[in-house]
């Protein structure tokens, strides 16, 4: 019987052999060597060996020519990596790292051979986002040896590590590894052993619900992109991630995440079975969701899909002047936009006091921009001069585009729309700026519903780009024509939408947040670490957490509710803990406790 690995803290790992050379493998080792550590490159391919010393040499040439390295610390470096095509040069390591294809045949195969050949107690690591570490570890001769090292693609540059234990993994193991990762100069993640772990886990189900409103024509593959790179400040668009990754490597991901959950949104969209068996597995193959330059090339070029360069939609509606109704961030925030851009704006609210302090909350706004050197005191006045106050809708009876940008009420909303249709001029645009409620709701309020479009804004509005432009079954094309114009005239961004709940961001944003507060509901892990696998793995300007506190738990709870109301899936409903947070009044930041707490203003 195996002798299981000490309690006692093992030596730190001096040797380690990556087994494995394409892209992520080198980049670890490139990462070991860096940090001191010697390293045994391993590949039964000698092009692959021969390829990560190349890349090796490359990788830390542009290092010295940024001033990150040292000649002499880069000869170094390259001293500490020694190549070789058997896996009986691991004999000598402390750890293994096994990056492999994702295969349970191939990494037990690895697995099998290394327990006849290391030291026992060396620490077998599988750098596996998708397989069971449990499996892979009982199949081991020393199941207490063995975790999961899951880097991030590029390795040199990301700093998260998971580092998971299946129930068999000793503490000592555990322990030695994570001193290693922050050795490394990388945040060390502790997680169970389930598919995904935690980045992947939240960041797939998300680009499957997009690859799935891809494949539905609800939107096109560059709306979808832009919407949450200018939506939610990502990095990359969900179908531009899913070609990086590769789609293949996506779908055996997603296969073993429902595998294991059940849960229909980790279910892999069709689209990407069809596309991973006809080769067109994203940037490495040259093909994917989109046309690249050459196999492995990052330049996108036109294909079919793409849009023609200056597409002509109808002849669009005049508009000069602009009326918006509300009186919060969000009115005062589209009204500093179409004053910026040189419209006339009518300011209006429910009394001429708060349209007032609406339009004294817009001469802040812009004298902070000139305190920064955005625009002159005497851009900022004119821009004011722009912006009228009133306390009376009728006052909108000549505008050319009247905005709603009320409470988040269907109510509230329609009786607004039903004003607009007796005080504004036959031929003036209705728009609301709703995120969730449905667009020809507000429409069937009037007796002109051809001229009523969404367009939702996102907040703050003079500083976030994107506009989601929602067009109804009923929406005539010149005033959608007239409104995607109007956005780029006034510096955005627009998205085209159907008239279905949470148009694109929302309806990608809120299940990945539900889904992370299911993952704290089973104790997987932590707020913290959640909240820091999702900025350092997948690039998030916030994690989950700390975004559900901005928006507000009970704004989340209520987009949550709509989604799995419209949708009827399962995976959607809102999470318990949600409903428990805001039931107790704990609504986020607004509130001074909501994930966590905060000290009052």
């Amino acid at each position: 019987m195996a002798t299981p690995l000490s309690d006692t803290p093992l030596s730190p790992i001096q040797t380690v052999a990556v087994v494995g050379l394409g892209t992520m493998g080198t980049g670890i080792a490139e990462v070991l060597t860096r940090a001191g550590r010697e390293v045994v490159g391993i590949d039964i391919d000698e092009a692959a060996t021969s390829h990560a010393v190349a890349a090796l040499e490359a990788a830390t040439a542009r290092s010295v020519t940024r001033g990150r390295l040292t000649e002499q610390e880069r000869g170094e470096a390259l001293a500490r990596f020694r190549p070789f095509t058997d896996l009986q040069a691991a004999a000598e390591a402390d750890l293994v790292i096994e990056v492999v294809p994702e295969s349970y045949e191939i990494k037990q195969q690895v697995f099998a051979a290394l327990d006849g050949i290391v030291r026992p107690d060396t620490i077998i690591a599988t750098g596996t986002n998708a397989l069971s570490v449990t499996r892979l570890a009982a199949d081991s001769s020393h199941p207490d040896r063995v975790l999961g090292l899951h880097f991030f693609n590029p390795a040199p540059a990301m700093k998260l590590v998971e580092v998971v234990s299946s129930v068999l993994t000793a503490p000592a193991a555990v322990t030695a590894v994570t001193d290693l990762a922050l050795d490394l100069g990388k945040e060390p993640v502790a997680v169970g052993d389930r598919p995904g772990f935690v980045a992947d886990g939240l960041l797939f189900g998300y680009l499957n619900q997009a690859a799935a409103m891809y494949e539905a024509k609800y939107a096109s593959r560059e709306d979808i992109d832009a919407a949450m790179k200018l939506g939610c400040g990502l990095p990359m668009g969900p179908l531009a991630l899913l070609d990086l990754i590769g789609i293949d490597t996506a779908r055996t991901v997603m296969e073993a995440m429902y595998a294991a959950s059940h849960d229909r949104l980790h279910a892999p969209a069709p689209i990407l079975r069809q596309l991973s068996e006809a080769g067109l597995t994203g940037r490495k193959s040259g093909r994917g969701f989109y046309t690249y330059e050459a196999p492995g090339s990052p330049t996108v070029v036109r294909d079919a899909l793409t849009p023609p360069e200056g597409a002509s939609l109808a002849e669009g509606r005049t508009v000069r002047s602009v009326g918006v109704a509300g009186s919060g961030t969000m009115a005062s925030g589209i009204a500093e936009v179409f004053a910026k851009a040189g419209f006339d704006v009518v300011l209006a609210a429910r009394s001429e006091e708060k349209a007032q302090a609406a339009k004294a909350r817009i001469g802040k706004s812009l004298a902070r921009s000139v305190d920064k050197g955005r625009m002159s005191a005497e851009a900022a006045a004119r821009t004011l001069d722009l912006v009228r106050p009133t306390g009376t809708y009728d006052d909108f009876a000549d505008v050319d585009l009247a905005l709603e940008a009320v409470a988040e009420d269907l109510e509230v909303k329609q009786q607004l729309f039903a004003t607009f249709d007796k005080v504004c001029k036959p031929g003036a645009i209705l728009a609301t700026t709703t995120s969730s409620l449905p667009v020809v709701a507000c429409a069937r309020a009037t007796s002109r519903p051809q001229d009523v479009i969404g367009m939702h804004f996102f907040n703050p509005a003079p500083a976030m780009k994107l506009v989601e432009v929602v067009r109804t079954v009923l929406t005539a094309d010149d005033v959608h024509a007239t409104v995607r114009e109007l956005c780029t005239t006034v510096k955005k961004h627009p998205v085209d939408c159907g008239d279905r709940a949470g148009f694109i961001v929302n309806a990608l944003l809120f299940p990945y947040l539900n889904n992370a507060i299911k993952m704290v509901e089973e104790h997987y892990a932590t707020l913290d670490d959640i909240d820091t696998a999702m900025k350092l793995g997948g690039g998030y300007p916030m994690g989950p957490f700390e975004l559900l506190d901005v928006v507000g738990l009970d704004v989340s709870l209520a987009i949550e509710k709509v989604l799995h109301r419209e949708f009827r899936d399962p995976g959607l409903a809102p999470a318990p803990l949600l409903e428990h947070l805001v039931a107790a009044g704990c609504l986020g930041r607004k509130t001074g406790r909501g994930f966590r707490e905060y000290a009052k203003r």
